[in-house]
């Protein structure tokens, strides 16, 4: 089993390369929308904590005993809190995006407490790398950045500046990678302004079983931006020994 958690403001859809590729060979897939995203009903957790506590009610409720975890951003944070709290639940994890200690900038997080639709804008204009703005996207007729900034806009009122201030506010990062017992892997982007791989390296350090690829195009929304290589790197990791 394998699960997919989104990034702030987003829900499962941003998986869609990736859920589809690993549904149809081999994996159990559970792409889920937090609390008060997507098709998920209840507010926005106000904390990374909380989010990982509701991981746990999930894959509690579906019987899962073990399985690996993948996050993007926000959700990077909240399966990084949920592998230290539940080492002996996760077989792998996966951190796309992350840094321990992710800085939202003031004038985003100010912008989105106030329903503000520039701050999907900023977000939009600050998380994707060069390349995604000329377009390219492997599904004929989609357009990338508007996309995401269309999603971004559906999301119910308040949810993304909750979902902000959560991972603003994140403090442990750090002592969540020294407890992580499973092998990890950080896949980071380049072009990366967000969470710059810079950043990230600290993680690289306090995990014990760790490996950082790079994908040298991409910036911090690889999944949407570099789905290919993405899941190439999932699926390399998913399939290693260990």
């Amino acid at each position: 089993t394998v699960m997919l958690l989104h990034g702030a403001g987003m829900d499962h859809t941003v998986w869609q390369q990736q859920s589809r590729y690993l549904a149809h060979h081999g994996w159990n897939v559970l792409s889920i929308d937090l609390p008060g995203h997507g098709r998920s009903t209840g507010a926005s957790p106000v904390s990374i904590e909380d989010s990982a506590e509701r991981i746990l009610e999930v894959i509690d409720a579906a019987n899962i005993a073990k399985l690996a975890v993948v996050g993007h951003s926000l959700g990077a944070l909240v399966s990084l809190e949920f592998a230290a709290r539940n080492a002996d639940r996760v077989t792998k994890l996966m951190l796309l995006g992350v840094n321990p200690k992710i800085k939202v900038h003031q004038l985003l997080l100010d912008a989105a407490k106030a329903n503000d639709p520039i701050a999907g804008q900023l977000i939009v204009g600050w998380g994707f790398g060069w390349e995604a703005r000329r377009g390219g996207n492997i599904v004929p007729g989609i357009w990338i950045m508007g996309s995401a900034n269309r999603l971004l806009g559906h999301s119910a009122p308040d949810v993304l500046g909750t979902d902000l201030a959560a991972v603003h506010a994140y403090k442990g990062g750090l002592k969540a990678a020294v407890e992580i017992k499973c092998p990890a892997l950080l896949l980071l982007g380049a072009l990366d302004r967000m969470t710059p791989v810079k950043d990230a390296m600290a993680l690289q350090e306090a995990i014990a079983d760790c490996r950082t690829e790079i994908l040298s195009r991409s910036g911090h929304m690889m999944m949407i931006e570099s789905p290919r290589e993405t899941l190439r790197e999932l699926v390399d990791f998913l399939k290693t020994e260990g």
